[in-house]
């Protein structure tokens, strides 16, 4: 994801969004795990994404 198509997004989906990537992350560590992960870039770009995400829900705070 893009900063700027996070930054249009609201808080409260922001959150939905972090919550999937979380449940993603966490199967293609278990796809890791056992060996059956094919796409071991996917793992990158997933704690890519929820550090943006949380990045742009930490400055909306700060702007409060």
């Amino acid at each position: 994801m893009k900063v700027q198509d996070i930054r249009d997004i609201e808080t409260v989906e922001l959150n939905k969004k972090v919550e999937e990537f979380k449940k993603e992350l966490f199967g293609l560590r278990f796809q890791q795990a056992t060996g059956t992960l094919e796409n071991t870039a996917r793992i990158k770009e997933v704690r890519k994404s929820i550090a943006k995400i949380k990045t742009v829900i930490r400055e909306r705070e700060l702007d409060k």
